[in-house]
């Protein structure tokens, strides 16, 4: 991993998605960080917010990587202090946007 790749992916990373585990591979999140940060989420049908989607398509269960917590390493990894940058961020989009926000400013 180097800063021009943890920037790339950060740039990538919206809050509301995740990532397959495949994907996380190819786009060169490192090994180790795919291992800490995978798990298998199932889908909440009540809100359409909560409905996992997959090649356009509900799915019950997903395996694979939040992007808002790839979010938090990367910028961390970037030098973020990720808990005061995100203190006031109201939701995951709102994170992601604050770090983000806080690459610009370093």
């Amino acid at each position: 991993m180097n800063r021009l790749k943890a920037l790339t992916l950060l740039g990538e990373c919206t809050g509301d998605e995740i990532w397959s585990v495949e994907y996380c591979g190819q786009a060169g999140v490192p090994e180790v960080w795919i291992d800490e940060l995978n798990d298998c989420f199932e889908s909440g049908f009540r809100f359409d917010r909560d409905t996992i989607y997959y090649e356009n398509r509900t799915v019950h269960q997903f395996h694979g990587v939040r992007d808002v917590d790839l979010a938090f390493r990367l910028a961390e990894y970037l030098g973020v202090d990720t808990a005061r940058v995100t203190a006031n961020a109201l939701g995951r989009t709102a994170e992601v946007l604050a770090l983000q926000d806080a690459i610009d400013e370093l």
